[in-house]
């Protein structure tokens, strides 16, 4: 009787797990996210300007620095023209060890749900690891995934997705 505890044990999780998957529904979009384990090596060229984003007045964190990163399509590594960004955000958590940090990933409205929340988290986890990685302590940030249901711009052009594709700093 106790071996086959362990076996019906198994059986359960994998039909639960089975029956999490994606539906027959799911388009060959959908599938082709779900195939990404890791992050893109270079990231595609579209021909879109880049979004630059501007420090907004009244947050906290650090002035005249950018609270926004942004990412390539279906890319979760932080691009290196914003290692300035993350050294400033860095720089003052570590001035400022009172004070904690939300990364907030987001992710265009493309794809599927559940792909758009485990890429908006690996976004905001990316974010968190290169804060690390300049000596801020883990346990002060927290990387949390809205996926596609906040976005930044409704819109459907590239430039458009390209704004939702984020993560947001929000100093608590």
């Amino acid at each position: 009787m106790f071996k086959l505890l362990p076996l019906s044990v198994a059986a359960a999780l994998a039909l639960g797990l089975a029956a999490c998957g994606s539906s027959s529904t799911t388009s060959k979009r959908e599938e082709h996210h779900y195939a990404l384990s890791k992050p893109a090596a270079e990231p595609a060229q579209s021909g879109v300007a880049p979004v630059v984003a501007t420090a907004q007045p009244g947050n906290k964190g650090p002035a005249d620095t950018a609270h926004t990163l942004y990412f390539d399509f279906d890319s979760y590594t932080v691009r290196p023209a914003d290692r300035p960004v993350l050294e400033s955000h860095a720089r003052w958590m570590r001035s400022h060890p009172g004070q904690s940090l939300t990364l907030q990933g987001h992710t265009d409205a493309r794809g599927g749900i559940e792909y758009n929340l485990a890429l908006g988290q690996k976004r905001a986890e990316s974010v968190r690891s290169s804060l690390q990685a300049l000596g801020v302590n883990p346990a002060r940030v927290e990387a949390v995934s809205y996926g596609k249901e906040r976005l930044a711009d409704t819109g459907s052009s590239e430039e458009a997705h390209q704004r939702n594709r984020r993560v947001e700093f929000e100093y608590r």
